[in-house]
């Protein structure tokens, strides 16, 4: 199984068993390893909203007093990967592709033709100067945030609307920014008794056009996110320390993203720098587990980096949020767990609220109580429940609840 299989499985405070986080079809061949490895999920979701407000940006899915029911894939995609490593010239050689359809049909007669491919990349190393990766995996920035979320296994926000191969969200947007996947080249160094970074230079995103998001028309409230055709990359970077002492274990880490933005042409941004850092920590004991999280940042944006991260006048806008969670391993091997987390945006400034009409959104937040119980070694069930509630600038809000029963194997 790839290696970000295994740390969304391992490295997830859900803490399944060690058998599950390593399993894999490893395949000998010649000078290499095959490792064929994947998961399959599916939920069903119930998710009944109270209001339909205009939040531009809100998570609070669903329209009205309504319920929506659906059939999908969690935060994690179904996954089918191959990894290959070999030992060449002094140097540890690997490789991962993945593919990665989803569970959910969005009309009778016809299958989604939507399909992902979130990694495409090569690895070369020797344990004793660190490892380079070059191709699309899981960013550098706040991929720890998503790695120790409990709802990596589960569902999350984002179940209320089903749109060919998505995923639902998690706890992305209401605790922490998304990751995403991301072309890069990247260094990490060796393992330093539990002191590991990593720094590399990624794809840019830049704000390139105007849209309307729902205002009246010839009006519009922020630019769009569109990948960038030239200049410079972006840059992040993480460092970890992981401990272990007798029955202690866990994990600190902090993180960070700067690039610098293009707006579209005739908009001058006033801070073209956009940045943001974070830090979390998380820990394991008798059982029990704790994390706490938080980020900060200026023209980040809010859920996906950068979406929302200047107002139309090219006005540079702060945003800040972070979680907690607690778990607990009961005898049947069953976790339970609470966590509770918000992502808030600012305005740049009166102007800022007053051409957005204060629809743009506030706050982000979640309540998620997560039952995870390892049926057997691969295959585990997973109820949950979140709660979601979005607040747009002028005090209006959205609320939904959302119920999810499933499954997710590994293998």
């Amino acid at each position: 199984m790839n290696k970000n299989i295994k740390l969304a499985v391992a490295g997830a405070v859900l803490g399944l068993t060690a058998s599950a986080a390593n399993a894999g079809i490893v395949i000998p061949a010649g000078d290499w390893t095959l490792d064929v490895g994947g998961i399959v999920n599916t939920y069903a979701t119930w998710t009944k909203a109270d209001s339909a407000n205009n939040i531009q940006g809100g998570l609070a899915a669903g329209s009205g007093k309504n319920t929506v029911n659906n059939m999908t894939t969690g935060l994690l995609p179904n996954y089918l990967s191959v990894s290959g490593t070999t030992r060449q010239n002094d140097l540890d050689v690997a490789f991962t592709i993945s593919i990665n359809p989803g569970s959910s049909t969005t009309s009778a007669g016809k299958q989604t033709s939507s399909q992902e491919n979130r990694q495409a990349f090569l690895t070369f190393g020797d344990k004793s100067w660190g490892s380079v990766k070059v191709g699309k995996d899981l960013g550098i920035y706040a991929s720890d945030a998503i790695l120790n979320d409990m709802t990596l296994l589960g569902v999350g926000s984002g179940a209320g609307v089903l749109a060919g191969n998505q995923t639902t969200l998690g706890r992305i947007g209401t605790g922490f920014m998304y990751a995403d996947w991301k072309a890069q080249i990247a260094y990490t160094t060796p393992n330093f008794n539990g002191f590991q970074a990593t720094v590399g230079l990624t794809q840019a995103w830049d704000q390139q056009s105007a849209t309307a998001n729902g205002l009246a028309a010839g009006t519009a409230l922020s630019m769009v996110t569109t990948r960038r055709g030239g200049a410079s990359s972006a840059y992040e970077g993480k460092a970890s320390y992981s401990f272990a002492a007798n029955d202690v274990t866990g994990k600190v880490w902090v993180s960070g993203l700067s690039q610098k933005v293009e707006g579209p042409a005739g908009i001058t941004l006033d801070d073209s720098v956009a940045y943001s850092a974070d830090i979390g920590a998380t820990v394991n004991v008798a059982g029990f587990g704790l994390t706490g999280y938080y980020y900060g940042g200026s023209g980040i944006g809010r859920t996906v980096q950068f979406a929302d991260g200047y107002s139309i006048t090219g006005k540079q806008r702060d945003s800040d949020g972070g979680y907690v969670q607690a778990t607990y391993v009961l005898p049947t091997k069953t976790k339970i767990g609470f966590s509770w987390g918000e992502s808030n945006l600012d305005n740049a400034d009166a102007a800022d609220k007053t051409a957005s009409s204060g629809v743009l959104v506030k706050t982000n937040e979640m309540y998620s109580v997560g039952v995870y119980h390892p049926l057997t070694k691969h295959l585990n069930l997973v109820a949950e429940w979140n709660h979601v509630k979005s607040e747009n600038q002028a005090g209006a809000e959205n609320k939904a609840n959302t119920g999810s029963l499933g499954a997710i194997l590994f293998f």
